[in-house]
C-alpha cells in the first residue's frame, strides 16, 4: 500500500495514472465543525495502480492531483460524486472532466434509488466490504493499516464496478442517458451557490413580500458569515431563527433580544449588530421594490387523482425498463405534469426521460392511454 506524503511522490503517481484511460477516485473528509470540507485523504486507482494521498502531510502541494483532474484524456470515476467534486472545486478551482458517477449509472441500470457503494460492490462482485472503519476520524494521525485498507477499497473495487456498469450501458445503449446527468455534476453552479440565493434552501414560511425580503437578506448575511468564519450555517443562525426574524422583523437590539430563538445578550454582539443592519436594509426598501411572493400554482380539479395515476405509471415504467424511478421523475415533477401537461418545465418531459416516460405520461392524462389490472399486474394500454 503506497501512502503519498510528498509533492514529488504525488507528481510521480499522477504522471503514471495519467497514462490510463480511466481512474477511480474517492476522498475522506470532515465538515462537522466547518463550512468547507476538510480534506483528509485522497484515494486514487488506475487499472494497475492504487495509492493513498495524505493531503494533511506537511509541505505537500496538491497541484499534480489537480492537474490530473483537469486532464480531459482520462475518465474520472466516482461513486456519489457530488461531495468529492465540491471539495475539488473549492480547493482546485476546477471541475474534473469527463466524469462517471457509478451511483447515477447504477440507477440507470436498474439497481434502485441511490444505491450505496457497498451494496453495489456486493451486487456486482459478490464481495462484502468490512464497514467497521466507516466512522473513522480521518483527520487523526497515524491511521491504522485497517483504516487505510478500508479507504483504499473504496477505489479498488470501484474499478470493477465501473467496468461492469460501463459495459451494461453500452449493451443497452444508455451511455447518453448517463452523460446528461454528468453535465449537471460538471456545472460550476452546482457547487458555487451565490449567498443571495441562500434563501432558496429554506422552507417558504412567509406570507408577505416584506417577510420574504427579510428572509432573503438574513439568509444571505448568514451565508457570507458562515463562509468567512468557516463554520456551519447553524453555528451562525439556525433556520428557525431566520423564520422568526422574518415574521417579527425586529428593527433594533431590544426587539431582536425579545425573540425566543435569540440567546440572551447575543443581540448586542458584533454579529447581532451586523444582522440588524441586514434586517433594516430590508425594512427600508420601498414597497414598490419588494420581491413578489412565489405564486402557488392553481390546482385544477382532478389533478391530485392524475398525479396518483402518474405515480403508478412511473413505477410500471421503471420496473419494465430497469431504471430507478427517482432518476426519471420525482413527486413534484409528476404534480407539475398533472397540472400543466405539456407546458410543465420538468426533466421528465425532455431527452431520454420523455422517450421513456414523459410521452406516455402525457398520453395518460390526455386520455389516450389507460391503466388496467390484469393477471395480477398493472399494464398501460392505448385507448
Amino acid at each position: 500500500m503506497q501512502i503519498i506524503e510528498t509533492t514529488a511522490a504525488l507528481a510521480e503517481a499522477c504522471a503514471l495514472l495519467a497514462k490510463s484511460d480511466y481512474l477511480t477516485i474517492d476522498t475522506e473528509f470532515l465538515r462537522e465543525t466547518t463550512f468547507w470540507p476538510v480534506l483528509c485523504l485522497v484515494q486514487l486507482a488506475g487499472p494497475e495502480t492504487a495509492v493513498i494521498v495524505d493531503p494533511m502531510a506537511k509541505g505537500i502541494d496538491l497541484s499534480p492531483f489537480f492537474a490530473l483532474m483537469a486532464d480531459t484524456s482520462v475518465v474520472k470515476v466516482f461513486h456519489a460524486a457530488r461531495q468529492d467534486l465540491e471539495i475539488i472545486y473549492n480547493l482546485g478551482k476546477l471541475i474534473p472532466h469527463p466524469i462517471f458517477d457509478t451511483q447515477v449509472a447504477a440507477m440507470v441500470c436498474g439497481f434502485g434509488d441511490s444505491v450505496s457503494y457497498d451494496q453495489l460492490v456486493q451486487k456486482t462482485k459478490g464481495v462484502q466490504i468490512d464497514k467497521s472503519s466507516r466512522f473513522t476520524d480521518w483527520s487523526r494521525r497515524p491511521l491504522t493499516d485497517k483504516q487505510l485498507e478500508y479507504a483504499l477499497a473504496d477505489v479498488t473495487h470501484l474499478r470493477d464496478v465501473y467496468q461492469f456498469l460501463n459495459a451494461k450501458l453500452e449493451q443497452e445503449g444508455r451511455n447518453l442517458w448517463v452523460a446528461e446527468e454528468m453535465a449537471v455534476l460538471e456545472a460550476p453552479g452546482t457547487y458555487d451557490i451565490h449567498p443571495d440565493d441562500a434563501w432558496k434552501r429554506l422552507k417558504m414560511r412567509v406570507k408577505k413580500p416584506v417577510e420574504l425580503l427579510v428572509l432573503q437578506k438574513v439568509a444571505a448575511w448568514r451565508e457570507r458569515e458562515a463562509r468567512a468564519r468557516n463554520v456551519p450555517r447553524s453555528r451562525i443562525l439556525k433556520d428557525d431563527t431566520i423564520y422568526e426574524i422574518a415574521q417579527q422583523q425586529p428593527a433594533d437590539a431590544e426587539a431582536l433580544g425579545r425573540l425566543r430563538t435569540i440567546p440572551k445578550g447575543w443581540e448586542r454582539s458584533q454579529s447581532g449588530t451586523a444582522l440588524l443592519e441586514a434586517i433594516r436594509e430590508a425594512l427600508d426598501t420601498p414597497k414598490t421594490d419588494l420581491p413578489r411572493l412565489p405564486r402557488q400554482p392553481h390546482v385544477p380539479e382532478g389533478a391530485a387523482a392524475a398525479s396518483e395515476m402518474l405515480k403508478v405509471l412511473l413505477k410500471l415504467v421503471s420496473e419494465k425498463q430497469g431504471v430507478a424511478a427517482k432518476i426519471i421523475a420525482n413527486s413534484d415533477d409528476l404534480e407539475k405534469i398533472a397540472i400543466d401537461g405539456e407546458e410543465a418545465d420538468v426533466p421528465a418531459l425532455h431527452g431520454w426521460r420523455r422517450e421513456l416516460f414523459g410521452a406516455v405520461a402525457l398520453d395518460l392524462i390526455g386520455g389516450k392511454v389507460g391503466l388496467r389490472f390484469v393477471n395480477k399486474k398493472i399494464e398501460a394500454v392505448e385507448l
